[in-house]
């Protein structure tokens, strides 16, 4: 698996390309904005994009989404809790002065323990509740993919609609803490890092 972190947007948004190069096709996990960086970086890779998959429905995890659907036509992933966060402009964005084209309808409705697959790259849900009621993580081979579920030294905020500290830090302690120490973690914001460094050093998480 070929991992390319590209980060977008104002709110530095990590959108991340996935490539079976042997294949030549590809996952994209949150596109958030600046679709034709992210598509000239498909091109230069000559990947073809199967997935689209969307770790929260937040706008700045979505703001390009219509654009890469229509370039690619790819199909949108998202868990079922978050779906609705879809076709509708999220009210969030005008706060932070941020426009961008309605989000279109997903192709499909994950669930925990999910398979995305495209050629050789193969990602399992992890539903992962909290940040949002639909938050999901992406587990692949000794990687994960958190979305604004857990950062280096952080976890996701809780304080807005749908958010929960209770069950974000359940997720977090049951489906993210339990796997092995070594697994790199590549957070929705901000640098990797990995579940053993964020057992030893989260302060969210002393006393785990």
């Amino acid at each position: 698996m070929n991992i390319e972190k590209i980060e977008v947007g104002p709110l530095g948004v990590n959108c991340y390309l996935l490539g079976d190069e042997a294949a030549r096709v590809g996952i994209i996990i949150d596109p958030g904005a600046e679709p034709e960086t992210i598509l000239k970086r498909v091109k230069n890779l000559k990947l073809d994009i199967k997935s689209i998959v969307i770790t929260h429905g937040h706008f700045d995890h979505t703001g390009a989404l219509k654009e890469i659907k229509d370039a690619t036509g790819a199909d949108i992933a998202i868990h079922a809790e978050d779906a609705r966060r879809l076709g509708a402009k999220d009210p969030m964005a005008a706060t932070f002065g941020i426009s961008y084209s309605t989000p279109p309808a997903p192709n499909r409705l994950l669930k925990d323990g999910d398979i995305i697959r495209a050629g050789s790259l193969q990602l399992q849900v992890l539903h992962t509740p909290g940040h949002t009621p639909g938050s999901i993580c992406l587990l692949g081979d000794g990687v994960v993919f958190t979305g604004d579920t857990l950062f280096c030294s952080g976890i996701g905020r809780t304080d807005l609609p749908g958010g929960s500290p209770e069950k974000i830090l359940d997720s977090i302690r049951n489906k993210l803490m339990v796997l092995p120490g070594n697994t790199t973690v590549y957070p929705g914001h901000g640098p990797e890092t990995t579940i053993g460094q964020e057992r030893r050093n989260n302060p969210f998480l002393q006393g785990y």
